[in-house]
């Protein structure tokens, strides 16, 4: 029989591509030079080569290897969650979400304040992502996802829990801003402020922009909500938000108006994973969840 250690350390320098960075992600205490012995113990037991080195601390699987980690992963990635679900028969567990600025900020809070008044001895622990990845999910990392998602794969189940409209920003002193339906083509020139690059909210601005056939200069970028809504009060540009409640960004400096058709809305989705051990704070954070 293998021993499971041999395995363990075998799984994650699968997983990290290394024994070192193996060795530092390990949820316990271990020198590189054990995670090493392991692997190579459990390579003599099977009589086959689970690496091959590439670079000086990097490997790769070779075919035996692959083969190998497609039958433990499931059991080292699915382990931490049965855990949690063993121990947290009273909800006295931790609940671990990813989520993007835009949803932390407007739907997170009144879900967990729901949740936890259910379940009262739940701990919550919520990561705010610039883009949320399924990956997450797959390793064990995280229990829910909740973002809009383009394509849903096989091995991920979702519920909708609400929907992104996109809202035309101006400052409050723009010459379009007493308008109630914004044209874009009267903003082509005018400097535009988007999120910056690799975030999910960006790629649905463009979207919005592309049906409007817009291609508006990008002199001004932000990171947030929060700081669009600065440099559009402060008369730099206009934007386009997508946003969660059905009147759109309020603050004193901006004037918010729908996106006029052809407009495009965003489902919100709540994902985890199909085969995911059971977990009652998964169960009790999807029963608590708004419905859209």
């Amino acid at each position: 029989m293998l021993q499971v250690q041999r395995l363990e350390g075998f799984y994650w320098v699968a997983r990290e591509g290394g024994y070192a960075r193996a060795a530092r992600a390990f949820p316990h205490p271990i020198t590189q030079p054990a995670v090493h012995q392991q692997v190579k113990k459990l390579e003599g037991e099977l009589g086959v080569s689970l690496f091959e080195r590439v670079a000086k601390d990097r490997v790769v699987l070779t075919p035996a290897g692959v083969r190998l980690f497609e039958f433990v992963r499931p059991f080292f990635e699915g382990l931490p969650g049965l855990v949690r679900s063993m121990r947290a028969g009273d909800y006295a567990g931790e609940l671990r979400i990813e989520t993007s600025n835009l949803l932390l900020r407007h739907m997170l809070p009144p879900w967990i304040r729901r949740l936890r008044k259910q379940h009262p001895r739940m701990q919550v622990h919520v990561s705010e992502t610039r883009h949320p990845e399924l990956a997450a999910l797959r390793r064990g990392d995280v229990d829910l996802v909740i973002e809009h998602l383009y394509e849903v794969p096989d091995d991920i189940a979702t519920m909708r829990v609400g929907v992104v409209r996109p809202f035309v920003v101006l400052p409050r002193g723009h010459r379009l801003a007493d308008k109630k339906r914004v044209d874009l083509a009267e903003l082509s020139a005018d400097p535009f402020v988007s999120y910056t690059p690799n975030q999910r909210a960006r790629e649905l601005q463009h979207e919005a922009l592309a049906k409007h056939s817009v291609t508006p200069p990008h002199l001004l970028s932000a990171s947030s909500a929060e700081g669009i809504l600065g440099l559009v009060e402060a008369e730099l540009g206009w934007s386009i938000l997508p946003w969660l409640e059905e009147t759109g960004p309020r603050s004193k400096g901006i004037v918010a108006r729908p996106l006029a058709a052809p407009t495009v809305e965003f489902p919100v989705l709540a994902a985890w994973r199909k085969e995911a051990p059971e977990n009652p704070l998964l169960d009790a954070a999807l029963e608590a969840a708004p419905r859209s």
